[in-house]
C-alpha cells in the first residue's frame, strides 16, 4: 500500500482507460503479476530493505539492469518511460538505458542527492505530485523551473465509490469508528496517535508494510509496538487491505485521522475524501493544499496527537458542520479522478 506503488497502479489504470498501453516494470516480488506487469530479473535484492542496500545493489548490477530495461522498452516500442523515483523507481540509472522512449522522472520524494542528481540529468521531463515537493527540492538547491505538478490519481473514480447517505453519515458521526490507515514508518505518527487515544469511540487501524524501511526489521518492530498500544487503547488492528478495498473501508468510518508528520501528497486523505469521510490531519506537506478547500480539519504539527483527537471530537459534535464537510470532501476528491489526472500527466510529459 505504499504511495508510489498505488500512484503507479492508478496512473497506469487511468491511461489504459483512456486507450493507451501502459506496462509496469518492477523488480519487486508480485503475488499475482498480471499481463501488464513485467518482472525485471537483473536486480537480485530482497525486500523489504533500506535505501543503502538498494542503492548498493543497483550500483552493482546497473549494467545488466540497464540492458534489460533497454530490451523491454524496445520490445514494447515505448514512447514514454516514467521512472517512479530516483532510487526506488530506478531513475538513477536512466542515463544508461538505450531507448528512444522519452525519460520522465517522477519525484515523489527528493531523497538522496546521490540518486536524484543523476536521475535529473537523464530526465527529459520531471513531474512531482505536489507543490510541497517542489518547495522541498528548491530548498535543497535544485532548479524546479521546468518541473510539472501531476497529482497522484485515485485508483477508483470518486463517482464509482459508494458513499453513505446523509442519514447513514449522521449515524456514522454518532457511533462510527475513527479510521487510521498508514504505512509502517515512524514518520507516519501512528504510535503517538494510539498512545493519545481517548477511547471515546471505536478506532480501526490498518497498518501497511512497504518494500522499503529505515533499518532491517524496523517495520516488524513498529507493528508490534502498534499492537501493544492499540490493545491498551481498546483500538482494533484490522487485517491488511487491497487497494480497491480502501475507499469502502473509509466510507464506513466517522472520520479519518492522518497523523503523518511528513506527507508529500496524501493518498489516504484523498481516498477518504472520495468516500465522503472528513479528514483530520496535521497541516504538513501537501495536506493543507488537499484539505484547505474543504473536507478536512487541519491541526498544527506542534500541537501533538492529542490535538488531532480533540479536533475530531469537535467536528463529530457538530452535525451541520460535519455534513457540510462530508459534501465538500467528495467535491474536492473529484480533482483527483484517474481520467482528469491522466490528462494532466499527458500534457506534462508531451509539453
Amino acid at each position: 500500500m505504499s504511495v508510489r506503488r498505488r500512484a503507479v497502479a492508478a496512473l497506469a489504470s487511468g491511461l489504459r482507460a483512456a486507450g493507451h498501453r501502459a506496462v509496469i516494470l518492477t523488480a519487486a516480488p508480485q503475488p499475482r503479476p498480471g499481463p501488464d506487469v513485467i518482472m525485471l530479473r537483473e536486480l537480485p535484492v530482497t525486500v523489504p530493505c533500506d535505501d543503502g542496500t538498494l542503492r548498493q545493489a543497483i550500483s552493482q548490477y546497473q549494467a545488466g539492469l540497464a540492458r534489460e530495461l533497454s530490451r523491454v522498452l524496445t520490445w514494447r516500442r515505448a514512447e514514454v518511460v516514467v521512472y517512479a523515483d530516483a532510487l526506488w523507481g530506478l531513475g538513477r540509472i536512466a542515463g544508461l538505458v538505450l531507448s528512444p522512449a522519452r525519460p520522465v522522472l517522477a519525484v515523489h520524494v527528493t531523497g538522496h542527492d546521490a540518486d536524484l542528481a543523476p536521475a535529473l540529468a537523464a530526465a527529459r521531463q520531471v513531474i512531482a505530485p505536489s507543490a510541497s515537493v517542489l518547495a522541498e527540492a528548491r530548498k535543497r538547491g535544485y532548479d524546479t523551473a521546468g518541473w510539472q505538478t501531476v497529482p497522484n490519481p485515485l485508483l477508483i473514480d470518486p463517482g464509482h465509490v459508494r458513499r453513505p447517505s446523509p442519514a447513514e453519515r449522521d449515524q456514522l458521526r454518532r457511533h462510527g469508528p475513527a479510521a487510521i490507515i498508514a504505512r509502517l514508518g515512524p514518520e507516519k505518527g501512528v504510535t503517538g496517535l494510539l498512545a493519545a487515544c481517548p477511547g471515546e469511540r471505536p478506532v480501526h487501524v490498518v497498518l501497511a508494510h512497504a518494500g522499503f524501511e529505515s533499518a532491517p526489521g524496523s517495520q516488524q518492530q513498529l507493528a508490534a509496538e502498534c499492537r501493544l498500544l492499540a490493545a491498551a487503547a481498546g483500538a482494533r488492528i484490522c487485517p491488511p487491505l487491497a487497494w480497491h478495498q480502501v475507499p469502502p473501508f473509509l466510507a464506513g468510518a466517522a472520520v479519518t485521522i492522518v497523523p503523518s508528520e511528513r506527507e508529500t501528497f496524501g493518498n489516504v486523505a484523498v481516498e477518504s475524501l472520495s468516500a465522503g469521510t472528513p479528514v483530520v490531519a496535521y497541516a504538513t506537506g501537501n495536506l493543507p493544499a488537499l484539505l484547505s478547500s474543504g473536507g478536512g480539519v487541519l491541526v498544527q504539527p506542534g500541537a501533538g496527537p492529542a490535538a488531532l483527537w480533540r479536533a475530531a471530537r469537535d467536528l463529530l459534535a457538530d452535525p451541520l458542520r460535519y455534513q457540510q464537510m462530508s459534501r465538500d470532501a467528495y467535491c474536492q476528491s473529484r480533482n483527483y479522478g484517474p481520467a482528469r489526472v491522466c490528462g494532466t500527466f499527458l500534457k506534462a510529459v508531451y509539453s
